[in-house]
């Protein structure tokens, strides 16, 4: 009869198929997208940041090129001949043929800050300091040098300069802003006099934007070039190509200043990698970016400062091929699914219908309402192995009946047995008992006639309390027998020697093995307090479990004195500690698991209790030589790393101390052997 809450068979094989296989496959399906998703985000950290790189070199050769063009434009005689006409004539092709795109040229006269000639207007580029070219040229020194750098914000732009004079388009759009400044000299004075100190007549100025415009910037899916931002060492944004907005502010102010803060005292450090970013965008996406640094080009700040470049791309473009990959999965994911429901409901039906029809079969017989033998047609191997055990265990089963009702009736008749041995037992001690109290009484009523007659009857009580000791005894001795009593006898005892006599006793078993014994003994002699018997009984019981469990290999025996503490942790009440000697035994036999180690200690515990166990053995030596062991004051430990790794016991007993000549040796019992006893096994039984 099905009970409620109860289920058949076949639905709790396919829930559980179900429950176990589908959050297996949703679980690789995961692994697979998560390894997917690293493995571009792995691609976009080394493709930014090679962009980075990229971006770097860019700058620093496109700088290079206008310091090289404006050096040799400011060598010519056209400047230096000073006319207003040609020089304009002059800056104005210069601005259309250099290979950096400028937005303007300028040529100023030092004397009295005039504009000569422009390429962009009246408007002044920056200010000049005569104090920059005040020195005498270092004819050692690269010329490039005498090229100024500079660099300014969009706040030191003029009103409504925001368009190309030139070409009319757009130029304040976060790119990088560059003025650079060389010396025309009016006359050849310095060819003649290179050593006199003189300042520039003239100063010609190139005004450049380097980098992508915003208004350019497309991001385009799986793009990884990133567009570039560059932050200077002290944290000034100085281009930002696609939020020109923030160009001229201080990371400081930005919403993740700690990262960014991190990228720039990573790349002075030297470091070229890879961070995540989440305010540096005025969409407020997440983004990802690569990152190096470049040596400043600009002439002043002091020191060797850095630009650090940026490569800068959303998460959303560096993972663009994720979405195909999850149209995938999910299609995958889904037909994997149906196919594993199929398969499901097609195995739970073929394993739950031979169980069905034995259920069938059993409730028949339950019912006793059919003699037909269990069917055998069951298309599986362990089912039709299942039945006819089924057959076999009816047929056992019917003849178990019959011994179970033989079995209790000698049940009946042992009960009967106990009954008459208590019986017995009882009237064997009831009889002495009573006679004693019988004689006992009428001594003492003073029932006897005459003092011979007492003396008779107290000869009788005495008799009976013989008899009943007799019975007590015979009780105790059998008593005795099952539990046993562990006695040793104290005294000093040399461990090497003792060693050395167990070694004797088991060298023939150890060679008839073929196993290799090393002994390593202490170089000071060991004296301990021990019984030499018990603890030569250990010692044989221990080396003979090593060569019983050791195949091939080696048992190692070795002593030690070490240092030890009290038993409950602390130390002596003067101060020092106990020693002891260590007694290590090692083999290299079939080892012992480890939740089966601490249980080896327990009387009649073996590791293979089997009956077809290859080694013999009652189970009582390790108890044994643990009883003795700690009634001799010491202790004893088991290892073993594993099955098939050997096993290591160690016997520690406390060290006797050596007394000096002239020396008075405490009176603490050992002058004369002594006797500890306790109860446990039978040391004749291990």
């Amino acid at each position: 009869m099905v009970k409620p809450g109860q289920s058949s068979f076949r639905r709790i094989l396919l829930s559980r198929i179900l429950l176990l296989s589908v959050p297996v496959l949703l679980l690789g399906e995961y692994v697979t997208y998560r390894k997917a998703r690293s493995s571009l985000l792995e691609t976009a950290r080394q493709n930014l940041t090679e962009s980075a790189i990229r971006k770097g070199e860019s700058i620093e050769a496109s700088i290079q090129a206008l310091q090289a063009n404006l050096l040799t434009a400011s060598e010519t005689a056209v400047l230096k001949s000073g006319s207003p006409q040609e020089s304009q004539a002059f800056v104005e092709r210069l601005a259309e043929q250099l290979p950096t795109k400028v937005q303007c040229v300028q040529l100023r006269d030092l004397n009295n800050d005039r504009i000569i000639a422009s390429s962009c207007g009246d408007r002044p580029l920056g200010s000049i300091e005569t104090s920059w070219w005040s020195h005498s040229p270092d004819a050692s020194s690269n010329p490039i040098s005498k090229v100024r750098v500079t660099t300014f914000l969009p706040e030191e732009d003029p009103p409504n300069t925001g368009t190309d004079l030139i070409s009319g388009e757009p130029v304040n759009e976060g790119q990088l802003r560059l003025r650079l400044y060389a010396p025309v000299y009016a006359s050849d004075r310095y060819l003649y006099a290179p050593d006199t100190p003189g300042t520039p007549d003239y100063a010609l100025t190139i005004e450049s934007r380097l980098g992508q415009r915003a208004s350019d910037r497309r991001f385009e899916p799986g793009s990884l070039t990133g567009y570039t931002v560059v932050i200077d060492q002290n944290g000034t944004i100085l281009e930002h190509a696609n939020d020109p907005d923030r160009v001229g502010r201080n990371i400081k102010q930005e919403k993740d200043a700690k990262r960014l803060e991190s990228i720039v005292r990573n790349a002075i450090s030297g470091r070229q990698d890879f961070l995540h970013l989440f305010g540096l965008d005025k969409a407020g996406v997440e983004l990802i970016c690569g990152y190096t640094a470049i040596t400043s080009p600009l002439s002043h700040g002091g020191g060797e400062q850095k630009w650090i470049i940026l490569a800068v791309t959303p998460l959303d473009s560096a993972l663009a091929g994720l979405k195909q990959i999850q149209q995938v999965l999910f299609t995958l994911i889904l037909g994997l699914l149906a196919a594993n429901l199929l398969a499901t409901l097609y195995l739970t039906r073929d394993l739950a219908l031979p169980i069905e029809k034995l259920q069938d079969y059993a409730l028949n017989i339950q019912c006793r309402s059919t003699s037909d033998r269990v069917p055998h047609n069951l298309r599986i191997r362990e089912f039709n192995r299942l039945a006819e055990a089924l057959d076999v265990m009816v047929d056992r089963l019917k003849a178990w009946a019959e011994e179970l009702e033989s079995a209790w009736k000698e049940a009946k008749a042992a009960n009967q047995l106990k009954n008459e041995f208590l019986a017995t037992i009882s009237h064997e001690l009831r009889t002495p008992l009573n006679a004693i109290i019988g004689c006992i009484r009428l001594v003492r009523d003073d029932c006897c006639d005459d003092r011979d007659e007492e003396i008779e009857f107290l000869q009788r009580a005495d008799d009976a309390a013989i008899h009943l000791l007799n019975i007590i005894n015979d009780i105790l001795d059998i008593s005795k027998i099952e539990a046993g009593t562990l006695s040793v006898l104290i005294e000093p005892v040399d461990v090497n020697k003792i060693i050395q006599e167990v070694i004797d006793i088991q060298e023939e078993p150890i060679q008839q093995k073929g196993l290799k014994l090393t002994v390593t003994e202490s170089t000071e002699p060991l004296t301990i307090e021990a019984d030499p018997a018990k603890l030569k009984q250990v010692l044989i019981n221990l080396i003979g479990n090593a060569i019983k469990f050791t195949d091939t290999g080696t048992i190692s025996i070795s002593t030690r004195k070490e240092t030890a503490q009290t038993h409950n942790g602390d130390d002596l009440a003067d101060g020092s500690k106990s020693s002891r000697v260590v007694i290590s035994i090692q083999d290299t036999g079939i080892g012992i698991a480890p939740d089966q180690q601490q249980k080896l200690f327990q009387p009649f515990v073996m590791v293979d209790g089997t009956k077809t166990r290859k080694h013999g053995g009652t189970g009582l030596g390790l108890a044994i030589s643990r009883n003795l062991i700690e009634l001799m004051g010491g202790a004893i430990a088991l290892s073993s790393p594993g099955i098939g790794q050997g096993t290591t016991v160690e016997i520690s007993l406390p060290l006797l101390d050596i007394w000096s000549e002239g020396e008075d040796r405490p009176q603490d019992g050992l002058d004369s052997p002594e006797l500890r006893t306790m109860s446990g096994v039978r040391p004749e039984e291990s």
